[in-house]
């Protein structure tokens, strides 16, 4: 209804106001699920362990609201909102998103196969030739150990998000479950809580592959109910038992909670950690809003319903203190009895809200890392042809599905699954601010004293944090570590592998040289269409192509070594995603296409990236005559010159038959029309722009590549099989020969074999001794 730059006059104004507020509501469904469920479970987590009791005093309730008080406002409003949120890579966020920033930045990415070096970095070349260089910037694009650290830093918050998304589902649902239990024996909770839990994560996990978006509409106003109702109980609870309650705010209640408690109140922090759990879902989906919709959804209505929950649950029990033990203490009995059942039912629709939000980001992470070659192969399918980001991974859906139930069924308790869960976000919160300093000093230029006084003031609140939730390993905390150590092995082993292939695959290619002395006198024929030969190199021939062509001596009449890039930045601009060269002389009719795509653009389907394909291999024959940048015959056959490709030449089909005249420059369109010796229902041909005039030459080339185009595409792929070399060390043998190849053998074929339109595909094994 309005256009760009009535949008950008408006900004500031009324409309601008109402689009922010439009996607601020439509955030509360996505990003404040998680961390709007947390009073379910903070008070009761704190106090079930046995560390604290609740005494008639009130001193460890106080302290403990002090302490959700103060965590809250410093970690998501001071932390999140006001710093992080402000360090997005192109409007994405997340883990990945600052490791990208800061390599592209610092050059100091070790993404295999050099996504970021090679494809991608040039991107930001000028952001990183202004920066000045410090001793922190020398030293991480001097020390390879350096890099190594701060991959595996990215790696490990990775692996705890993953983590978390196996814990909050069942640690959400069980806790809103859980106030069935005030309505029944103590005998039959075991029998009741753990089989409903049990099934409505089975139909969480089964109506994933709907897609969010088909029930999206109804996040928003479920969370949005969900923090009235609790904020509405908040200060009816307040009023009707504590007034006072808000005394409890001041940090002097939280010195005198761990003064007398000592160390069961620092224990019990593990519990009261997760009353931010989720914030880190404010970062890392930022790329399907933006910072100030995130903000004012925060600021404004998820931050004071919070409080004010924390407040009600807080002023119940300081005037209750008949409870048998403290697992009682929760938020179920602090709900008026009268309006129990209606809010239990709101609290399942919460938890099950907050469940999908963080298994559509953990989906999110891994196709990232999948992505940029730090994780195996998976099916990605794409649920939502308007919403981007909204994606389901069938392989990891069901993983994630076994392991959550069986952390529910193995542990039969909040206490335990909490503990687990506070741990695995404190790491992720810890992995951020140790990233974030680096992006204060490294991308923001500014002082190292700004970058030492973030890291230092909140790395101590979560260092106490994360060493309360670590000190619990044996009650539940064990298990983000062993998830995290198991996805981590994956994820070095792949990466590992990954790159030994690539360095494989640099030192045996073949020269051009060579591709272009074989010709007839060997047997070499060209058949008709296009063969597309895909390879991670963007120059020379591939060690597997040669070795096609010597047990096969064929190859078609035009030629496309295919390169398909994924770079460290979120989306690469449609005028930038093609490059193009040519490989030897005109008459070979060998082209070089590269086709780099971000870790989280969506690749286009078959018929489409043909399309894009062809007629971007049009236009450069047709600019590359222009502007006399095509090869000479003789000396130059060594070099490449690859160009961007901002627009295909335009594709057209027409019915009727072609009759073979030619039209020139005054007509319309110029037309280069494919094989005309039968007639055809439909002629295709490529859409010149008025007045282009081009000469014979390049007139046959393009046709001739339309008629391969019309005889079809053939794929030639690689099937290598990995092994370590002959006196290589165990280590080594371990990881190529079993590690690598079975994750190879178990993971997807590459996305492009599948995307890729061919008639026929060949697959030329070869053994790869690395």
């Amino acid at each position: 209804m309005f256009d760009g730059c009535l949008m950008v006059d408006c900004k500031g104004g009324w409309w601008w106001w109402r689009e922010e507020a439009v996607l601020a509501y439509q955030s509360l469904g996505v990003v404040y699920g998680e961390v709007a469920a947390a009073p379910l479970y903070v008070y009761r987590s704190a106090f079930a362990g046995g560390d604290i009791e609740h005494s008639a005093g009130n001193e460890e309730i106080y302290g403990a609201l002090s302490l959700v008080f103060w965590t809250l406002t410093l970690v998501p409003l001071a932390k999140y909102v006001l710093l992080v949120l402000r360090a997005d890579d192109a409007g994405e966020g997340g883990t990945f998103a600052l490791y990208s920033l800061i390599c592209r930045r610092v050059r100091a990415g070790l993404l295999p196969p050099c996504a970021a070096a090679a494809a991608g970095e040039e991107l930001d070349a000028a952001g990183a030739a202004a920066a000045p260089v410090s001793a922190v910037r020398a030293a991480l694009e001097r020390h390879r150990v350096l890099q190594r650290l701060l991959l595996l830093l990215a790696l490990l918050g990775t692996c705890m998000v993953i983590g978390d998304g196996v814990l909050t589902p069942a640690v959400s649902v069980f806790s809103a479950v859980s106030g069935l239990e005030l309505s029944m024996d103590k005998d039959q909770h075991k029998y009741i809580l753990l089989p409903i839990t049990c099934v409505i994560l089975v139909c969480l996990f089964a109506l994933q592959h709907y897609g969010t978006h088909r029930v999206g509409f109804l996040f928003a106003p479920i969370v949005c109910l969900w923090l009235l109702c609790i904020s509405i109980i908040g200060v009816y609870n307040i009023i009707h038992w504590n007034p006072h309650v808000y005394q409890a705010l001041s940090p002097y209640y939280m010195y005198k909670f761990l003064r007398k408690t000592q160390t069961g109140g620092w224990m019990s922090l593990g519990g009261i950690l997760l009353c931010v759990t989720g914030s880190e879902a404010m970062y890392a989906d930022l790329g399907h809003f933006t910072q100030n919709s995130i903000k004012m959804a925060f600021t404004l209505l998820v931050y004071p319903a919070l409080v004010l929950a924390y407040m009600g649950q807080a002023a119940y029990i300081s005037r209750h203190h008949n409870f048998e033990d403290g697992s009682h203490i929760g938020f179920y009995v602090s709900v008026p009895e009268k309006i129990r059942w209606p809010v239990l039912g709101i609290a399942i629709l919460a938890s099950v809200v907050g469940s999908q939000a963080i298994i559509t980001g953990t989906f999110s992470i891994i196709k990232q890392c999948s992505s940029l070659n730090c994780f195996p192969r998976v099916k990605i399918v794409h649920t939502s042809s308007t919403v981007h980001g909204q994606i389901y991974i069938p392989e990891i859906n069901w993983i994630l599905m076994i392991l959550c139930l069986s952390v529910t069924i193995g542990f039969r308790d909040t206490k335990h699954l909490t503990n687990a869960q506070g741990l695995a976000v404190i790491t992720v919160m810890l992995v951020t601010t140790c990233l974030m300093s680096l992006v204060i000093l490294l991308c923001w230029n500014k002082s190292i004293v700004y970058a030492l006084s973030f890291l230092l003031f909140f790395g101590a609140i979560e260092v106490i944090y994360f060493a309360a939730s670590l000190v619990k390993f044996h009650e539940g905390a064990w298990v983000p570590v062993t998830l995290s150590f198991i996805f981590m092995m994956v994820m070095c082993v792949w990466h590992y592998g990954t790159k030994k292939k690539y360095e494989f695959d640099v030192q045996n290619k073949v020269s051009i040289s060579w591709l272009l002395n074989i010709g007839p006198s060997l047997g070499i024929v060209r058949v008709r269409g296009i063969g597309l030969i895909h390879t991670e190199l963007m120059s020379g021939i591939p060690a597997i192509f040669s070795h096609f062509v010597t047990n096969l001596p064929a190859f078609h009449q035009v030629l496309v070594f295919l390169c398909i890039k994924s770079v460290s930045v979120p989306h690469v601009q449609p005028e930038e995603r093609f490059l193009v060269g040519r490989i030897g002389p005109k008459k070979y009719r060998i082209y070089r296409v590269i086709v780099r795509y971000g870790y989280r653009d969506v690749q286009k389907d078959d018929v489409e990236f043909e399309k894009d394909l062809v007629s971007s291999i049009a236009e450069f024959i047709r600019c590359a005559d222009s502007n006399q940048n095509s090869f000479m015959d003789g000396a130059s056959h060594s070099c490449e010159g690859l160009s961007f490709i901002s627009k295909g030449l335009p594709l057209e089909e027409e019915e009727g038959e072609f009759d073979g005249s030619d039209s020139t420059g005054s007509s319309a369109h110029k037309e280069i029309n494919p094989n005309t010796t039968a007639p055809k229902p439909k002629r295709v041909r490529f859409a010149l722009p008025k007045d282009t005039k081009i000469d014979r030459e390049v007139r046959g080339e393009l046709q001739e590549l339309m008629e391969a185009r019309e005889a079809g595409m053939s794929f030639i792929t690689g099937r290598s099989h990995m092994k370590a070399k002959s006196g290589s060390g165990l280590i080594k043998q371990i990881v190529i020969n079993f590690g690598y190849e079975f994750l190879r053998r178990n993971s997807r074929g590459p996305a492009f074999a599948v995307n890729l339109p061919h008639v026929s595909t060949v697959e030329v094994g070869m053994i790869c001794l690395v």
